[in-house]
């Protein structure tokens, strides 16, 4: 009876160590595998270090087009300290992140968001200056 307790305890570690292996692999292929990449445009208005245990860079951009037109947010998480540097220099001015986003990444130690900035670029802002005209001379 006793043989049949020690099996039972074998195949339920045997089984634990399975799922922690298949959790461990899946998350590395999130992590390394991207689903898109691109940059965005805007101004970092929000950037900070936070979390309790896993402590990661979440930041917010307003992404703006075009002057007078609503701002639409995007939501990031920095995992490189430099890159977190960089970004701290350039609040205020006007910059391009560089991001991958990763799908499905299992807990929100990693990141609050799917899109993880890899680099940033401070860009020169857009001109706007609307042309003179000049009126017509009547004869």
């Amino acid at each position: 009876m006793e043989n049949v307790g020690g099996k039972v305890i074998k195949v339920l570690a045997a089984i634990m160590a399975i799922a922690v292996l298949l959790l461990v692999a899946y998350t590395w292929l999130v992590l390394s595998w991207s689903y898109s990449n691109g940059e965005r445009a805007g101004y970092v208005q929000k950037f900070s270090h936070k979390g309790f245990l896993c402590k990661t860079w979440e930041g917010e951009m307003a992404l703006v087009s075009m002057p007078g037109t609503v701002a639409e947010k995007f939501y990031f998480t920095v995992r490189d300290d430099q890159v977190a540097k960089q970004i701290n220099e350039s609040i205020g001015k006007r910059v391009a992140l560089v991001y991958d986003q990763h799908i499905g990444v299992p807990s929100s130690c990693f990141g609050d968001t799917q899109y993880f900035i890899s680099a940033i670029k401070v860009v020169e802002e857009p001109g706007f200056t609307p042309k003179a005209t000049v009126p017509a001379v009547k004869p």
